[in-house]
């Protein structure tokens, strides 16, 4: 009696310890990603005509691209006045998306035409094109490799020469899948993605695929709104090395809002 009675007890207390350790192991009960708090720096003009598509800020030049149906443009912006000093159409068979700079080349996506572009980022002049197998949505590079997203959770890295593909990663947090990335921007080792039709931007570790953070811009789509009461969804983010600043916009927002992130640290 005296040995069933210590074998139960022994049973009933593994199986509340499997209970408590699969508790505590369930993805549901992860802490989420941190939210990162930040402080808004200045507000500046944006044209609010511009269906914002990319943002990106190089050589002390800010550069924006757009896309509506026979509209879209890549255009070189004042960011005093948020008009454009210089600028590119896309032939009207293209619906641009977002844009990157690496080197001397600006490389813009288009949405649903699987094709790239090229140019030359003083002159505009178009140097290439290439062809990818999704649709384009986003695009940044590490330094090294270019980074698309295609509007879900993965996100494609490609080799500037060859522009084919080298691997894809996946975005997720606590294992679930994360999807809806849009435009996108390296931050000092990390991957900051806009999640479409979200005021929010996420902060991803480029090697795991794992959101380690997020940034709620919500109170600045508000703002925007009461402005124009037209703009849409949060679009466009560039950051800014020397000063720290992280630039955002949206599309036909009035206002491009230069923020400082509070935790930002080089990985």
């Amino acid at each position: 009696m005296k040995l069933e009675l210590t074998r139960s007890r022994y049973l009933i207390m593994l199986n509340i310890l499997i209970a408590l350790l699969s508790f505590g192991c369930s993805p549901g009960n992860k802490e989420s990603a941190e939210v990162i708090p930040y402080t808004v720096v200045k507000a500046f003009p944006h044209d609010k005509t511009a269906f914002t598509q990319g943002l990106v800020i190089e050589y002390g030049r800010l550069f924006e691209s757009t896309g509506q149906e026979g509209t879209s443009w890549i255009a070189e912006v004042d960011i005093a006045s948020g008009n454009q000093d210089k600028k590119v159409f896309l032939d009207s068979i293209y619906f641009g998306e977002g844009i990157t700079i690496l080197g001397n080349k600006i490389y813009q996506l288009t949405w649903k035409a699987k094709k790239g572009f090229v140019y030359n980022v003083n002159t505009f002049q178009k140097q290439n094109e290439f062809t990818y197998d999704y649709e384009g949505w986003g695009i940044t590079h590490n330094g090294k490799n270019l980074m698309l997203s295609d509007g879900t959770h993965k996100i494609h890295f490609l080799d500037t020469t060859t522009l084919k593909e080298l691997n894809v990663l996946e975005v997720k947090e606590n294992s679930v899948p994360i999807d809806k990335l849009n435009e996108l921007e390296f931050i000092n080792g990390y991957l900051f993605a806009n999640r479409w039709m979200t005021n929010e931007v996420l902060k991803i570790d480029p090697v795991t695929g794992e959101v380690v953070g997020r940034l709620d811009l919500s109170q600045l789509a508000v703002e925007a709104n009461q402005s124009n009461p037209s703009a849409d969804v949060l679009n466009g983010i560039a950051y800014e090395k020397k000063s720290g600043l992280l630039l955002v916009t949206g599309k036909w927002w009035p206002f491009m809002f230069a923020l400082r992130l509070e935790n930002d640290q080089k990985k």
